[in-house]
């Protein structure tokens, strides 16, 4: 691209074009090449921004300004700041770049119908078509300077974007306040404190197609707070995205799976008021009753999420991206790389922890780190001079004119807006803790009080809710949690069986067989045909011993064998006993095989028998991938014949993870079990008809998918139901905190995770119970 060009079609630029068009117009152009759905325009570029102050011969005298000026004084740089801006908006544009934008004006609409109705039709989104050359379209003028939206910088609201633009003389004068928004306050403050030359930074003008949002709002490819990865952050409201940017609404917060697309988080916030197109002009109307609803349908919820991740898979990098719903489409509207995904908070206290108390507040995180210090509640960006090094900034709702305070709190907390506003952004790559969306904030905190601070969790504490740590050792003595809701863990390696006895955790929710069964290394039916019975189940009783005795009298609850054809194979003398299946995974396994090799079972039940009569009565028993009702019939034979039900204190627990066991449960639990476990690994595989072994359709497989939680819970309910134990053992709760929640908040009555995350489920479920107990005291 010719950098002496003035103004260019979207698609005629790209992202290699920032020095031209700068980082908004740039990444416009690429995402219109690359078809996604974006509203058509132009950009005025740099060099007409250049020329126009060249020929203008103001250059210099902005040059002077800028020089002059003391960045520290916010008076003075107020001053400054309205000079230049008045130098600017009081200078005629040149005559041919006049003529130029005024082409460009009347040939948009004709433009826009022939590119998308064209052989490179992109998207067809709706637009009316040409009723007359002569009618002028409604559009947005957005600010794009060449130094924006680069990794590694965020200019976030830092110049102006103006919207409802019609006829020529109207759009001239916007694009001449655009160029004068280069030089807002907070535009050369923000400069100036990443060290980026003033006189070489341009601003590109961006017309674009007017988009009238019925609802908008902001996503991140990458969780903006903890920088996860694997999540799509969302946050949207009623009406034009203004209102979401300058953190005058709090929006709905809504989190999705990247890899499957499953939503895994909901946060729905009142709306009351929204901005709209009112003829040229924006207004802010009143909302109803829906303001209390869910902004986005679920199904709007994953088209944005999926054109989040297309966007991030074109860019190689994490995007912050702007998005309207136009009559039911989605629209992007502009798209950045995300600049905070390294900045570690200068305000974090790594080496102190929290005394136990209650928040004062809370609200939603909007940058991680602990931040300390007496509060100065502000309503004004002309308050700001009250704002010292080391102070909690408080406000109604945070905007970039509060940068210059912002960069001397230590932290700040406000009543409205959400994670994803520009000011969130701007704390973020600060550095500075930030709480959004705390109400009544300005009310509950009293001026000149010191708080606490926490960004990750978004808690506000009164005074110092921080104690520094007494002793430079690594782990300090806190107060074990007790909770209502059982913790077990998953073990299988007999060595491991005393080092996590003495963790906090309330037994073993699943004991697997098969580890112990391949150590010993020869298949069941080899003893039996050498008639070394005895070998066999002497040895499985003495590895069974090294769980039981450190953990007892907490349970062991010990799933029978659940080999499959193809692993049992690999045992000795496998080959002679075990059919060739096309499909082990859903043939010869699990409580079937027990009826039809009862004498292998045998042999298990008799092994438990032998602890049982060493008087240990911490051992229960769980069938695995139970079918059909009538195989726990003939199993629960098979377990009287073998003497188990003559002790009162046996268990028989059996593992729902096939979906005619979930769904046909009650009848299970007419025939008679003590207790359910449920396998979400084999049950979700289930459910979605997926090979969790299968690389190719992996993306699918995802415990988090409502048909599979509302199973889970189905589940959970029904055990209540008839009074029994319920428990999940699969690895859902040990890789998903959010399943742990929602499977508590139903009333499982234990939770079995792999030993490395038994502290943290215990913290989640006690941060559970906690909440709910609240709740019901209200």
């Amino acid at each position: 691209m010719a950098n002496k060009k003035t103004i260019v079609w979207f698609e005629e630029v790209g992202k290699d074009d920032i020095g031209l068009v700068g980082g908004k117009g740039a990444n416009l152009g690429e995402m219109t090449n690359a078809r996604l759905p974006i509203p058509y325009g132009f950009i005025i570029t740099s060099q007409a921004y250049f020329d126009f102050i060249e020929k203008a011969g103001i250059k210099k005298r902005i040059s002077n300004l800028l020089e002059s000026v003391n960045y520290e004084r916010p008076n003075e740089l107020e001053q400054v700041s309205g000079l230049i801006r008045e130098l600017i908006n009081k200078a005629s544009l040149p005559d041919q770049l006049v003529r130029q934008v005024i082409k460009y004006y009347d040939e948009l609409t004709v433009k826009e119908n022939h590119f998308y109705n064209s052989g490179s039709n992109i998207i067809s989104h709706g637009l009316s078509k040409v009723k007359s050359l002569y009618s002028p379209p409604l559009v947005a003028v957005r600010s794009s300077a060449t130094a924006e939206d680069l990794p590694g910088a965020s200019f976030a609201g830092q110049q102006e974007t103006f919207l409802n633009v019609r006829g020529e003389a109207h759009l001239l004068t916007k694009i001449r306040e655009c160029f004068a928004s280069l030089f807002t306050e907070r535009a050369v403050y923000y400069r100036h404190q990443q060290h980026f030359d003033h006189t070489k930074v341009g601003l590109a003008a961006v017309v674009q197609r007017m988009i009238q949002s019925d609802k908008s709002g902001i996503a991140f490819s990458i969780d903006p707070v903890s920088n996860d990865k694997n999540k799509i952050v969302i946050e949207a409201i009623y009406g034009l995205g203004e209102y979401i940017v300058q953190g005058k609404v709090t929006p709905d917060h809504y989190e999705v799976s990247k890899k499957s697309f499953v939503i895994i988080n909901k946060e729905i916030k009142k709306q009351t008021i929204k901005m709209v197109k009112s003829n040229i002009y924006n207004r802010e109307v009143p909302v109803d009753a829906v303001g209390r609803l869910q902004k986005l349908s679920d199904e709007e919820i994953v088209k944005v999420a999926i054109l989040v991740a297309d966007i991030e898979k074109h860019y190689y990098f994490p995007q912050d991206i702007e998005w309207a719903i136009e009559k039911g489409r989605v629209f992007i509207v502009q798209s950045r790389p995300v600049t905070t995904t390294h900045k570690t908070n200068k305000f974090n206290k790594s080496n102190e922890a929290y005394e136990t108390r209650t928040p004062i507040l809370i609200g939603a995180p909007a940058s991680p780190g602990i931040g300390v210090g007496p509060a100065k509640i502000i309503f004004s960006p002309k308050e700001i001079d009250k704002i010292k090094t080391g102070d909690i900034l408080v406000a109604p709702q945070t905007n970039p004119d509060y940068v210059p305070a912002m960069k001397k709190a230590s932290g700040i907390v406000t009543e409205k807006g959400g994670r994803t506003s520009h000011a969130a952004i701007v704390s973020r790559e600060l550095g500075i803790p930030a709480v959004v969306g705390a109400e009544r904030a300005t009310k509950i905190i009293k001026d000149g009080e010191v708080v606490t601070v926490n960004g990750a969790s978004g808690e506000v504490y009164k005074g110092k809710a921080l104690v520094p740590s007494v002793t430079a050792k690594p782990k300090q003595v806190t107060k074990k949690l007790q909770t209502i809701t059982k913790i077990y863990t998953n073990l299988a390696q007999p060595s491991e069986a005393s080092t996590v006895a003495k963790k906090h955790v309330d037994g073993i929710g699943l004991l697997r067989a098969e580890f112990v069964i391949a150590e010993i290394g020869v298949h069941p039916k080899q003893f039996i045909k050498q008639k070394k019975e005895n070998i066999f189940i002497n040895r499985l009783s003495r590895e069974l011993l090294k769980f039981v005795v450190p953990f007892s009298p907490r349970p062991v609850v010990y799933r029978a064998t659940d080999f499959k054809t193809n692993e049992y194979r690999n045992l000795a003398g496998g080959k002679e006993f075990e059919p060739h299946e096309e499909n082990p995974m859903l043939g010869f396994r699990g409580a079937y095989r027990y009826i039809a090799n009862p004498e292998v079972f045998n042999l298990e039940l008799a092994a438990l028998k032998k602890i049982w009569e060493k008087g240990y009565r911490n051992l229960q028993l769980m069938i695995p991938f139970v079918r059909v009702p009538w195989e726990l019939i003939k199993i629960k034979s098979l377990i009287e014949k073998a003497g188990l039900f003559n002790y009162p204190e046996f268990k028989l627990w059996i593992m729902v993870e096939v979906p005619s066991a979930a769904l046909n449960l009650e009848e299970f639990i007419k025939v008679g079990i003590d207790g359910v476990s449920i396998g979400t690994n084999d049950l979700t595989m289930m459910l979605l008809g997926v090979d969790r072994d299968s690389e190719e359709v992996s993306h699918v497989y995802d415990e988090r998918t409502p048909i599979v939680l509302s199973v889970l819970e189905y589940i959970v309910k029904t055990c209540q139901k008839y009074g029994i134990t319920s428990s999940i053992c699969g690895q859902a709760p040990s890789d998903y905190p959010e399943i742990v929640e929602k499977l508590v908040k139903a009333g499982i009555t234990s939770l079995s995770v792999s030993p490395d995350v038994i502290d943290r489920t215990r913290q989640t479920v006690f941060d559970v119970e906690k909440k709910l107990f609240l709740q019901k005291k209200k």
